[in-house]
């Protein structure tokens, strides 16, 4: 029995010491694993990164310096296009006073030939020279103010019309015709569009700015068609009017529009709205002088001078501005619409938050304070603070 005993003792033994050497030899190749994951694997890695970060400044510093090229060149293009603009204006107007100032003084010899005429001629003298008077006096010193009036260079800056016919020269000569007002004298401000310089803008001011302005729908505007949830941010359309205060002065009493409680006129603002459930809406500005009652364009958002919207019926995609519509073509509908106005520099600008692409931009000189405005004639949008 000892014996049996002794014989069980050995082969456990050597069952342990078995699964010893398995261990040991796993723990060897694990070691091995690790050590070459060591000596090699992580050395090789910390290479690539470095390439990688070496790849990726050269890329960074490639593009800076392309885009910076682009913007040294277009900023170049664009000076010298407004000091070409600038010189050209300066030459208008020193044409026009040059030419206007000669005038000057033919009309004034005229006078003074007329002044003298009726001074020391009796009746019977004046009568006797009216012909004379009308046709070699007036004619002439006339004629000759004409002449230059309407020479090529003056006829392009001022736009004047034609040479008068003899019987009009007296009425041309008493200053009847007087300057008429052109943009050739104005400085054109079209001289620094430029794509470029429009999206670079465009792109850093949506990267840059840190959110939405905070925007709240003002209650005493919105529509009877119209209804505002209790998080103060959804506009929800119904056919059916509410019955509401529609002798409110500021309420619109007959299209699905609601402004914004404040109006914006300084600075860069920018705001969002959700319109994924709703197929048919208008988004964008418009001046507090925007009539609010009747069915007539002049409350219509889009339809007047007093308002400038991004508009979306089906789907059809337009902006909207005094009953001008220009068509958008979008390959997809946005699910949501964001608004940027720059009040200083004049322009209002629409884009998808989702992809930072411009769905389209219009310049104009704002002459009043801008209101966010709002308008929906299917289901809902909502305000994305």
């Amino acid at each position: 029995m000892a014996q049996r005993g002794g014989r069980a003792l050995a082969e456990r033994a050597a069952a342990l010491r078995n699964k010893l050497v398995d261990r040991c030899e796993r723990l060897q190749l694990q070691s091995a694993a690790i050590a070459r994951h060591v000596d090699e694997v992580l050395p090789a890695k910390d290479q690539g990164v470095l390439n990688a970060a070496n790849a990726a400044r050269e890329l960074v510093i490639q593009r800076l310096i392309f885009v910076g090229n682009a913007c040294e060149n277009e900023e170049q293009r664009l000076l010298e296009r407004v000091h070409t603009e600038e010189e050209r204006a300066h030459q208008s107007i020193l044409t026009q006073r040059v030419h206007w100032t000669e005038a000057l003084q033919k009309l004034a010899a005229l006078r003074t030939y007329l002044v003298d005429m009726i001074t020391n001629l009796d009746d019977q003298g004046l009568v006797h020279a009216e012909q004379e008077i009308f046709e070699r006096g007036v004619a002439r010193c006339a004629g000759s103010c004409l002449q230059e009036s309407f020479s090529s260079s003056l006829v392009e800056s001022t736009e004047m019309e034609p040479a008068w016919p003899l019987g009009r020269r007296t009425e041309v000569a008493e200053g009847i015709l007087e300057p008429q007002e052109s943009l050739k004298l104005n400085f054109n401000q079209t001289c620094v569009q430029s794509p470029l310089l429009h999206r670079l803008w465009a792109s850093a001011v949506l990267c840059c700015m840190a959110g939405s302005q905070e925007i709240h729908i003002d209650e005493k505007t919105i529509s009877p068609h119209l209804s505002l949830l209790e998080d103060k941010k959804t506009l929800t359309f119904s056919p059916k009017k509410a019955k509401v205060d529609l002798d409110c002065p500021e309420r619109f009493d007959h299209w699905p529009n609601a402004l914004a409680t404040a109006a914006f006129h300084s600075g860069v603002c920018t705001w969002k709205i959700s319109v994924e459930k709703s197929c048919a809406y208008k988004l964008g500005v418009c001046y507090s002088s925007l009539p609010r009652k009747g069915s007539g364009n002049e409350a219509r958002l889009g339809f007047n001078a007093a308002s400038w919207v991004f508009s979306r019926y089906d789907k059809e995609f337009r902006f909207l501005h005094a009953g001008h519509p220009q068509a958008v073509e979008l390959i997809k509908s946005p699910a949501e619409i964001g608004v940027l106005v720059d009040f200083a520099g004049g322009e209002v600008l629409f884009y998808d938050p989702d992809s930072g692409t411009i769905l389209f931009s219009h310049r104009e000189t704002f002459r009043e304070p801008l209101y966010p405005v709002f308008a929906v004639a299917h289901q809902s949008i909502s305000l994305v603070q």
